[in-house]
């Protein structure tokens, strides 16, 4: 499964600095707005001890652990919904995304110009909050323009789709996300076309000093204050930090590193395993002498959507899984000795993926 998540935030609040950081790619860094002016695309490795401990016990030729596309978009500014800035290009850019990573600036840096002049990141969410609303509107209004003529002919569908239409409609005239509007699945699938911009999931990030990594500042105390009720995530990342972590060479020099500040895992580390929540993600395993690989998928799929993470042809043919638990295979130690005291399971469709699965897949076609 390909995650794609934006990166999103005003000029000049780390968005640029966090990306270079946290992904394969590096995107232009400097003391302006604007600086990144076409979407950089990046990939961060997912990282996840359990893989490492499973090769240990089968020696595969190779690893391959599960990605996470990270796409850093220009900068946005008031009036973005109607085109200022580069606003048009970044409206289109994120909606492509599955989840938004929202960077919010919590630190006083005099040498940083803020945009806005003052450090102040519920103001800023607010601003990129009030743009993509206006153009979610945008498209609602189109939408509804569309599906009115056919409600009135009768259209039972049509006349669904503008309930649900007009429902949102009124949520976002109030100053309110999409995301946080409570509504029916049944009903939420009529919009899910639309791909609505504040519908999308959403992390706050807040780029923090590195004397606030741990426990947070004044600034974060008023975000978190900001988005209760909006069932989104919210995480602490010094910028600052994971650019000096990119730069060390070696695992043992960044653990040593971490370990110096006071820091159980990298900024990293928390954010993926932040979208990952956020997204309902979870990561079954296929494990074999060729490879140990990693596959995301989301929680609650069954063992034939599972198996088409792989090819598409082992979900049309799927006949059945055999199924080890990560915690059995680490005290087994290999697939012989789980199969010989009974821990490997065979499994039909039915069969709810759980996280750490070690999953072979028997198909037909």
């Amino acid at each position: 499964m390909a995650m794609q998540c934006g990166i999103v935030g005003l000029p000049n609040v780390g968005k640029s600095t966090l990306f270079n950081a946290v992904s394969s790619a590096k995107a232009q860094s400097a003391n302006f707005p604007f600086c990144t002016i076409e979407p950089n695309v990046g990939t961060i490795t997912v990282p996840d001890i359990r893989m490492n401990k499973l090769a240990a016990l089968v020696n595969p030729l190779s690893l391959v652990p599960t990605n996470i596309e990270i796409v850093d978009i220009a900068g946005l500014v008031k009036g973005a919904s109607k085109g200022d800035g580069l606003g048009n290009q970044f409206l289109g850019n994120i909606r492509n995304t599955n989840a938004i990573l929202h960077v919010l600036r919590c630190f006083d840096d005099d040498n940083i110009i803020h945009v806005d002049g003052s450090v102040n990141p519920v103001r800023d969410k607010e601003i990129i909050d009030t743009e993509l609303q206006l153009k979610d509107l945008e498209s609602l209004e189109k939408n509804i323009s569309k599906v009115f003529k056919q409600a009135k002919t009768g259209d039972k569908d049509a006349s669904k789709m503008l309930e649900v239409c007009e429902a949102f409609q009124a949520h976002l005239l109030k100053g309110k996300n999409a995301r946080t509007l409570e509504m029916e699945p049944e009903k939420r699938f009529f919009i899910k076309d639309l791909n609505l911009l504040t519908d999308k999931p959403v992390l706050y990030v807040c780029n923090v000093d590195p004397e606030s990594v741990n426990n947070g500042n004044a600034y974060v105390e008023a975000v978190k204050t900001a988005i209760a009720g909006e069932n989104a995530g919210l995480i602490l990342i010094s910028a600052a930090i994971e650019a000096e972590i990119a730069d060390l060479e070696s695992f043992e020099d960044r653990q040593m590193f971490l370990l110096e500040m006071g820091l159980e895992k990298s900024g990293v580390e928390k954010l993926i395993h932040a979208a990952y929540k956020l997204l309902n993600y979870i990561t079954y395993f296929t494990v074999g002498v060729k490879e140990v690989r990693a596959w995301t998928i989301t929680e609650g799929t069954k063992a034939p959507g599972a198996a088409g993470e792989i090819h598409s042809d082992f979900e049309k043919g799927f006949i059945r899984a055999e199924v080890i638990a990560y915690e059995d295979y680490i005290h087994y130690g290999s697939e012989a000795a789980c199969r010989e005291v009974g821990k490997l399971r065979v499994e039909g469709k039915e069969y709810t993926v759980k996280d750490g699965d070690c999953m072979h897949f028997r198909f037909n076609v």
